[in-house]
């Protein structure tokens, strides 16, 4: 079955990306990040490997057979195009220890993933010696976003396809594309004059905050060590598996949602790691909301809410958390974000797009990350055509060295699904905070005393 095919009657769809989209991609190129969705699937018998087979190549056939084509324009706009070579089924050459599944889990996100030159997209499967066996999808970040991940691989177990009408590869000549882009970037330039103007006084208005605040970050902030340098380094992460109906009976009895419980859960984790939030006493969250619609071709259709949680007395009772949740979402609607600066995106130099994601890491509430994808749908947890016993989804840095480590300093987001099919709760939580979580010990230590202050227990892998 095809979904989206082009009208035959009107013109090929525009294939440029969204401003915003390009913004991301561009501004991690320049800062020489590079970040991946990773999705996992557990199974207590072995992987049939034909329909994951099938899987595999429905996969290439909807928002991930696409690859980013940039302008030969310094100030051009990127265009999606047909990825002509999408990655081959990674299959493990041998069994490998059960207790190894969150090691291999870290190695396949580790593997090379582009946006540009591909794969931008890897499936991989492992059997394991005691007869049981691990799929996982790994995703660039700047292809598609956790719910558009979860889109794309419902679409491919349903057998479903996508006809986007993207272009192959380099389809264009070097002068149509010169000429083309020249056009288009004559044609945005009115509203980037303006952003630039509004962006300017912005900053000023920034650097004199920056000022005025300056003594008082020189004493707290964390500074990277000399000798940090490229080396790489694993930010510490865990995966829980908890039944959904003890979830759910937990969010009923404390007055809170299933979602509401979440946020209490990073909340009250965040506490205990020690983080701090520019001096208050509550924690600052950024909760992920979906903002993709039917259709919606974009890599990144997410917008941020800030809200504040009391961690106090969340493990006895959630109406305080799910009010602020309510005014956060409220204000979110009411109060969008200035969309005005992304009309600079393809006008910004890389030495700019560097400076604006260090700026990004100096945000002094330093926010914890609660990321809710709801509930899958049975869809997204078969890729082998038959249920998984668990599944989970996490967003991971490739090849993060240690100098952005420890610019960033201390870091905690959550990542939070559920899937009715199986009454599973799939929670995946990355986090580091210099002093208390800086292993992957440390942090399932943090995570089981935290599940255990709201009356909940769970697998920790």
């Amino acid at each position: 079955m095809n979904r989206f095919e082009p009208d035959e009657v009107n013109a090929k769809p525009d294939n440029r990306l969204a401003l915003t989209d390009q913004a991301f991609f561009a501004g991690h190129r320049a800062a020489g990040l590079n970040e991946v969705m990773q999705v996992a699937w557990i199974y207590e018998r072995p992987v049939d490997m034909d329909q994951l087979g099938l899987f595999h190549r429905n996969l290439g056939k909807g928002l991930l057979g696409r690859r980013i084509d940039r302008s030969p324009l310094p100030f051009g706009r990127y265009r999606w195009v047909a990825d002509a070579r999408p990655s081959q089924l990674d299959i493990a050459e041998r069994a490998r220890p059960r207790a190894e599944l969150a090691d291999w889990l870290d190695e396949r996100s580790q593997l090379p993933i582009d946006p540009e030159s591909g794969p931008g997209w890897r499936l991989s499967v492992v059997p394991f010696t005691d007869g049981t066996s691990a799929v996982t999808l790994v995703i660039s970040h700047y292809v598609v976003d956790g719910i558009g991940a979860v889109v794309a691989v419902a679409l491919a177990s349903m057998g479903e396809t996508l006809h986007l009408g993207y272009p192959p590869p380099r389809s264009r000549s070097t002068v149509r594309s010169l000429a083309q882009d020249a056009v288009q970037a004559a044609r945005e330039t009115p509203a980037a004059a303006r952003a630039l103007v509004v962006a300017m006084a912005n900053e000023a208005r920034r650097r004199r905050n920056e000022g005025e605040r300056a003594p008082q970050q020189a004493a707290g902030a964390p500074a990277a060590a000399a000798d940090a340098g490229d080396s790489p380094i694993t930010v510490p992460a865990i995966w829980i598996r908890i039944k959904m109906d003890d979830w759910n009976a937990r969010a009923e009895v404390l007055g809170g949602t299933t979602g509401t419980l979440a946020v209490a859960l990073t909340a009250k984790l965040d506490r205990y790691m020690g983080r701090q939030h520019g001096g208050a006493d509550d924690v600052k969250m950024l909760l992920l909301v979906n903002d993709r619609t039917e259709g919606d071709v974009r890599a990144v259709a997410v917008s941020f809410a800030r809200v504040s949680i009391d961690p106090t007395g969340v493990t006895k009772d959630l109406t305080g958390a799910r009010n602020s949740v309510k005014h956060a979402l409220k204000a979110l609607r009411e109060t969008p974000g200035d969309p005005g600066p992304v009309a600079m995106t393809p006008f910004t130099p890389k030495r700019l797009w560097r400076s604006v994601i260090e700026n990004a890491l100096d945000d002094p509430d330093q926010p914890a990350v609660c990321s809710n994808l709801g509930d899958t749908g049975p869809a997204v947890i078969r890729p082998d055509g038959a249920p998984s016993d668990s599944a989970f989804a996490r967003g991971a840095s490739q090849h993060l060295t240690r100098q952005w480590f420890e610019r960033m300093g201390s870091q905690l987001q959550l990542y939070f699904g559920t899937s009715v099919e199986i009454n599973a709760i799939g929670i995946h939580i990355r986090a580091y905070q210099p002093g208390s979580v800086t292993s992957k010990a440390a942090l399932s230590d943090l995570a089981a005393r935290t599940l255990d202050e709201f009356g909940l227990t769970g697998e920790i892998d």
